[in-house]
């Protein structure tokens, strides 16, 4: 045992130290080809770094006599793989979660299976992960599955990348192996979007560049792999993004109460915030936020809250509430890129059911415009009559039967991400990402920009709707004021027979009317006496 004091836990409410609540969190991923030593790394790592209790390390010692594939040394794979056919064969197969802390930082690791038949698997591990750790065989390089996990995780929005190239001693840790590798990823990954790539030379099963620096490898300046994790900077969004949480129940324990409980998944929230409820553009004001331990002044993204509103209004399961500022987009067709699941290939018009949320809805895959070239990253134009195939990626269409409200996926993945469900089998064909929304012509979405928050009930009217312009202030005054004053001139003109002096009589009058009448409408625009609402009945003496 080596390192800095730090807990393991098998499930999330055992994993927290004394003060682990208060460090940062990283989610990420191990994914890259079979046999490139993913769950080989974590486990390494976690029994350098002393992550490991006692009674796991006893019983890794046990299963490496009975599963291992290492000899008489301990197989550090069994860690973390825990299935039996896992242990029997090997592989991954199912995404296995560890939960950690150092010092410095809190981790959550999907190890995720490499075998192209378990695609689906890596997807899901994907989907939450902040960073993903792409490992690499230094005998064999860039693999089409190192290339698919890689376009998978940019699909899935995840920004920062750290490629491990495995298996340095299997060629004599050698520089130039490795620098050769790094110049292959580097190139392929220059359309993909990742906003860092940090590449390291490594060997998991002995630990090399994994918690200490290799002796085997001083060309190699990096810092070890967990140091890179505990201090690799990855930003949240989502606490900064407009306000979004899907409705997954509609409590209603009593008479007394209803709420809408949720999982924020972007912004935060107060009492008294104005919200719209999509997909129906309905506005109305946030009244109580009500959790197991009381109410909450305020709530932010990665919390489940439940929501109370100020008017009694028709919210659903899978409705969205969002900010009214930028809400979200409402419509029922989409432009989706989707990752095609199954042996069988995608069938253009066949009905499936789409879940996006906690709403799912009857949908058709309408058009499929190109594929995802794996070798390239690149999407390519496909040809009329073609689809996906297993494991395929393209940018396809889809016509929905009701309206959903949803973001594009890279401006958030919680409300942009959805999966397609054969409606025969139950088994999930596909996972999308929205890149756009839009409303068919027969039936179009709510108007979100008409809305106007005066009509909503139980809220305050504007006293005025249209605020008048000085220049209809002006002409307004103008329009009785130069026939009053032509009156007047005339009258004076019949009794003193004076053009020349009516005339000047007249000019005075006008200015001092005017100026008279600019301080009275001056006066009564500042005062609210006298003033009532639409709905305020006129008082008992109004036809006096």
């Amino acid at each position: 045992m080596h390192g800095a004091v730090a807990v393991v836990s098998p499930s999330p409410s055992r994993a927290p130290t004394r003060h682990v609540g208060e460090k940062p969190l990283l989610r990420f991923i191990t994914c890259g080809s079979v046999d490139d030593g993913k769950s080989t790394l974590i486990g390494r790592m976690l029994y350098d770094a002393d992550l490991a209790p006692d009674d796991v390390i006893a019983a890794l010692e046990s299963d490496s006599k009975k599963h291992g594939t290492q000899g008489e040394a301990l197989d550090f794979a069994l860690l973390v793989d825990g299935l039996a056919a896992e242990r029997e064969q090997g592989i991954t197969i199912d995404v296995a979660y560890r939960y950690f802390a150092t010092d410095k930082r809190k981790f959550i690791v999907a190890d995720t299976p490499g075998h192209e038949q378990y695609t689906r698997n890596m997807a899901v591990g994907a989907s939450t992960a902040d960073l993903a750790i792409l490992l690499v065989d230094a005998r064999k390089g860039i693999l089409p599955q190192t290339r698919r996990h890689s376009v998978i995780t940019s699909m899935f929005g995840v920004r920062h990348v750290v490629v491990a190239v495995n298996k340095m001693d299997l060629v004599g840790y050698s520089e130039e192996v490795f620098r050769k590798i790094e110049r292959d990823f580097r190139v392929f990954a220059e359309h993909l979007r990742f906003a860092s790539i940090y590449v390291a030379p490594l060997v998991a099963t002995n630990g090399d560049n994994l918690v200490h620096r290799s002796a085997e490898m001083p060309w190699h300046d990096g810092p070890p792999l967990l140091s890179y994790l505990e201090g690799v900077a990855v930003e949240d969004a989502m606490r900064i993004a407009p306000f979004r949480m899907p409705v997954q129940w509609v409590n209603r324990p009593n008479l007394d109460f209803r709420g809408f409980s949720g999982f924020i998944s972007g912004g935060n929230i107060q009492p008294g915030d104005i919200i719209r409820i999509q997909p129906a553009g309905r506005d109305t004001r946030v009244e109580r936020i009500v959790t197991f331990d009381g109410d909450l002044d305020s709530a932010v993204s990665g919390q489940s809250v439940t929501v109370t509103l100020a008017e009694e209004i028709d919210v659903s399961r899978g409705d969205l509430l969002c900010s009214p500022v930028s809400p979200a987009k409402a419509g029922d067709r989409l432009e989706a890129r989707l990752l095609w699941l199954v042996r069988e290939p995608l069938a253009i018009g066949k009905s499936h059911l789409l879940k996006i949320g906690a709403k799912t809805t009857p949908a058709r895959v309408t058009a499929v415009d190109a594929r995802i070239e794996i070798e390239t990253g690149l999407a390519t134009p496909l040809a009329a009559g073609e689809s996906l195939a297993f494991n395929e990626i393209g940018e396809a269409r889809l016509s929905l039967e009701t309206v959903v409200a949803c973001d594009p996926y890279v401006e958030n993945r919680e409300t942009g991400g959805f999966i397609l469900i054969d409606r025969v089998t139950n088994e999930t064909i596909a996972v999308g990402m929205v890149k756009s929304v839009a409303a068919s012509n027969e039936r179009p979405a709510p108007p979100l920009t008409e809305l106007s928050y005066a009509s909503m009930e139980g809220l305050p009217l504007a006293r005025q709707s249209l605020r008048p312009t000085p220049t209809r202030s002006l002409v307004k005054a103008l329009s009785w004021l130069l026939p009053a004053s032509a009156s007047t001139c005339l009258i004076l003109y019949a009794f003193i027979k004076d053009l020349e002096l009516s005339a000047e009589i007249t000019g005075v009058e006008m200015l001092a009317i005017f100026a008279l009448y600019y301080f009275h409408e001056r006066f009564w625009a500042r005062l609210s006496f006298g003033l009532a609402s639409r709905e305020t009945p006129p008082p008992d003496d109004a036809g006096l």
